[in-house]
């Protein structure tokens, strides 16, 4: 299929998406993919060794309400094979995994584990909902750790800030202190982040705003399971690159005070 993501990361019979289909199984595209080779001991790419329409009679069999079969094979061992079940729906708008082997492999971070701490568990308990479909479940758990590490969080960015942003900042962190409402106080400073924190320009603490109001109104689990992996996206970034750049800025100022003591004591 010609989407990755799809075949990478999406669980059974979590809905997919897609611009209208080709209309014959023999126009189907067919991409790599990259997934963990338990053979391997690693991360390897996929591809696809069997034919969309191998079960079908002929080669241009209509794809409307069709299950067909994905064999993917390792190509860095040429042994291991991971097997899809797809099914297309009657408008060919929606794609959804209806069998998968080996079985779905529910594995967080570790990394980000570690970093959550205490709300690791919330963590493992979302990725669980996510892999059955249970998109509100989903979105409870992950609401529920921004709930309750935003504020260490947002304590935390100020020491990646300048001189120049910090007092700025930290007129709005005070204001945050003064409200109980997890979307007021990202509101408050999601403008206010260091450019280390916006890729490319991106606002990770505004889209995490944007997902959270949504997903309150969001009625289905298929609604929720969208917001939640939002959630767990931006959650996952900003652990990580908030540690990544404290363990950075902690690092450089450890070597260069060696590196004045050492001047120094050269200098005597």
């Amino acid at each position: 299929m010609p989407y990755k993501k799809f075949v990478e990361e999406y669980s059974l019979y979590r809905k997919f998406k897609v611009d209208r289909l080709p209309p014959k199984t023999d126009q189907l595209p067919v991409v790599q993919v990259n997934m963990e080779c338990p053979k391997c001991a690693s991360n390897q790419t996929f591809v696809m060794t069997n034919k969309y329409y191998e079960n079908c009679g002929h080669t241009n069999f209509p794809v409307e309400g069709l299950v067909f079969r994905m064999v993917y094979m390792c190509v860095h061992c040429q042994e291991f094979e991971r097997v899809f079940y797809v099914k297309v729906d009657e408008n060919r708008e929606c794609l959804m995994k209806v069998g998968q082997y080996p079985a779905w492999e529910i594995k967080g971070d570790a990394n980000i584990e570690k970093l959550l701490g205490e709300h690791s568990g919330y963590y493992r308990k979302g990725l669980i909902c996510e892999s059955q479909g249970y998109g509100i479940g989903a979105f409870g758990y992950y609401r529920r750790i921004v709930e309750e590490t935003i504020d260490k969080m947002l304590d935390e960015i100020a020491e990646l800030l300048s001189e120049e942003d910090l007092a700025r900042y930290q007129g709005a962190l005070a204001k945050t202190k003064e409200t109980t409402i997890t979307q007021e106080k990202i509101d408050l400073v999601k403008d206010l982040l260091p450019p280390i924190l916006r890729p490319e320009g991106m606002n990770p603490l505004s889209a995490l705003h944007s997902a959270l109001s949504e997903g309150l109104h969001a009625g289905s689990d298929e609604e929720c399971l969208e917001f939640a992996g939002t959630c767990r996206e931006i959650l996952v970034f900003l652990v990580n690159q908030v540690a990544a750049s404290k363990a950075a800025s902690k690092g450089f100022t450890a070597s260069m005070r060696k590196l004045l003591e050492k001047k120094a004591q050269k200098n005597c």
